[in-house]
């Protein structure tokens, strides 16, 4: 008799908030491949299972990361300019 492996984690929720709360286009890839899990595993294709979950996992991490990166660059640029401004005494 053949032995089902363990499930693999979606990351839905993981990917569900890495969409509303940091980067839209890489976080609906996250939950369209955190959708794909269970579907697969049902299925009987582990291996894709498991691909899919890996893959709703890092981009729901990359969807972190550039909402990360985004907020540094916007801190970045407007704190640059109100340095400039304040420097120059137009503030």
């Amino acid at each position: 008799m053949d032995q089902k492996p363990q499930r693999p984690n979606s990351y839905l929720a993981l990917a569900i908030i890495s969409t509303i709360l940091c980067c839209l286009p890489t976080g609906i890839v996250s939950i369209v491949y955190a959708t794909q899990v269970n579907s697969n595993f049902e299925d009987g294709n582990y291996e894709k299972a498991m691909s899919a979950s890996k893959n709703a996992k890092t981009w729901g991490i990359v969807s972190i990361v550039a909402a990360v990166i985004g907020w540094i660059a916007y801190i970045l640029i407007f704190g640059i300019a109100m340095l400039g401004s304040l420097s120059s005494g137009q503030y």
